[in-house]
């Protein structure tokens, strides 16, 4: 079974690998010069290794460790050497409140300092306010806010859920992005009672005691790509860059396979291949696109996927011409607090790997951008490390100038999940399955983080591996 895979983002590459250990024949087709999507791993000040896109993934989701040992990378997985992080509110870095799911607590008293004694009190009517239905599908900063009031979703709900989506808490799916609190919303009725109560499950399920919440990887997450690229073409699997897909059509009567894909490569023509199936790990816009002559309804569908731009602005400093190193990990900033940048994180702090490889540096990164502020991405770079200074000169004291910057820019690179995204997945699959041999995965569909994404090129590898099995037997 000859499988094309178009997309080498981690998504496009975990499915390619899932494919080749099974048995079948892959091409994977990547139109940038490089491999890892948003996962990408530079240098600043001439040594130093960093991050310039994801730098962390999920560790209670298997899917991300999994592949990271699969690959040969198991023994430079790392959690973070501290979880101290903040919210910069209200004038001053305030500790993370504890016990908390997505910002919405279980003990409202954690929240002091963050929420004024006036949101504390709001907070507690929602034990006495009767049930607030959730139905199918409810935008998280809508619901958090009828319940508990506005102050929790502007101060805690909202810097945490743009961390992850760079999104509007008031449009995204509460049921697609944090599905933990959608079903404690419909277990109680109280959301404070359903929060303590989905806490207790964790914890009589051992969950609490189960290690550390995120990894890394020694060197950066940005070394998963190309470890699993090589294990790829170890395998047999053939991968190339540069090589954009121009048309994908199903085949005639008379040609071989069942589909043929047509590409550009070096800015001229490049080949047809024909394949038995495909796999789209792009984004929803690049599927669109292609999918338009064969699934018209799955493309509209695909279409109106929206995305979310950011920028990521990574400073490096001498040790010497700082008064003192930040303590923690990092801050999130609340959109309501009217700052440039959303979050800051301590890179040397963070990982032990950033901090050891050049004593004499601390490396730490800003993110700017959410869902319709793409205003503040119209900025040069060097407007950009300029706002983050200042931003960090009024949060820290930090006034020293940095040795080197680095400013990574991704358009369109979060796709947003509004209310009804998961029925909108459904209808795209329901469509493509009526299609042999074709499938879709990656950050568009089931979750934008690494484990996620990974999880859904597992799922269209296998789901394709399980159709060309029925085909053959059929034969």
């Amino acid at each position: 079974m000859h499988v094309i895979v178009i997309g080498g983002g981690i998504a496009g590459l975990a499915a390619a690998h899932r494919l080749l250990r099974d048995g079948a024949a892959v091409t994977l087709l990547e139109a940038s010069p490089r491999l890892g999507g948003k996962l990408y791993a530079g240098d600043i000040a001439g040594a130093a290794a960093v991050d310039l896109g994801a730098e962390a993934m999920l560790a209670r989701r298997p899917e991300g460790v999994d592949l990271a040992r699969a690959v040969g990378l198991g023994d430079a997985l790392e959690p973070p050497a501290t979880a101290g992080a903040s919210i910069w509110t209200r004038g001053a870095l305030r500790p993370m409140p504890r016990g908390h799911v997505m910002g919405v607590p279980a003990d409202p008293a954690a929240l002091g300092g963050v929420v004024s004694p006036d949101g504390l009190a709001r907070i507690a009517e929602d034990e006495t306010l009767p049930r607030t239905e959730v139905g199918e599908d409810v935008a998280v900063g809508a619901y958090v806010a009828e319940r508990l009031g506005r102050e929790v979703v502007d101060r805690l709900v909202e810097p945490l859920l743009g961390g992850v989506y760079a999104g509007d808490a008031y449009r995204l799916s509460m049921r697609a992005a944090v599905p933990q609190l959608y079903e404690a919303a419909r277990a109680e009725r109280s959301l404070l009672a359903g929060v303590r109560a989905l806490q207790e499950r964790q914890a009589a399920a051992g969950a609490a005691a189960s290690g550390p919440v995120f990894m890394g990887i020694d060197g950066g997450i940005g070394r998963l790509p190309p470890a699993t690229a090589d294990a790829c073409r170890a395998a047999g699997g053939d991968l190339r860059t540069g090589t954009s897909v121009r048309e994908l059509r199903r085949a005639r009567s008379g040609e071989a396979g069942t589909w043929h894909v047509g590409t550009d490569a070096g800015g001229g023509a490049g080949e047809t291949f024909a394949a038995d199936a495909v796999i789209l790990a792009v984004p929803a816009p690049a599927a669109a696109r292609l999918l338009a002559a064969e699934a018209p309804a799955a493309s509209a569908e695909l279409a109106a996927v929206e995305y979310a731009s950011m920028a990521l602005v990574t400073l490096a400093f001498r040790r010497a011409d700082l008064d003192g190193t930040p303590p923690g990990s990092g801050f999130l900033v609340p959109p309501v607090d009217g700052r440039t940048i959303k979050a800051s994180t301590f890179s040397a702090n963070k990982w032990a790997w950033s901090g050891a490889q050049d004593p004499e540096l601390f490396v730490l990164r800003t993110s700017v951008g959410r869902y319709g502020e793409e205003e503040q991405l119209r900025r040069d770079d060097g407007e950009l490390v300029a706002a983050s200074r200042h931003d960090l000169e009024a949060a820290l004291g930090l006034s020293a100038k940095p040795v080197d910057a680095l400013v990574s820019r991704w358009d369109d690179g979060l796709p947003q999940y509004p209310v009804g995204h998961l029925d909108r997945v459904a209808r795209v699959r329901r469509d493509l399955a009526a299609l042999p041999g074709m499938a879709v995965c990656g950050a568009a569909y089931d979750g934008v983080g690494i484990p996620a994404c990974i999880a859904s090129a597992w799922r269209a590898a296998e789901a394709t591996l399980a159709r060309g099995a029925e085909a053959g037997a059929g034969q």
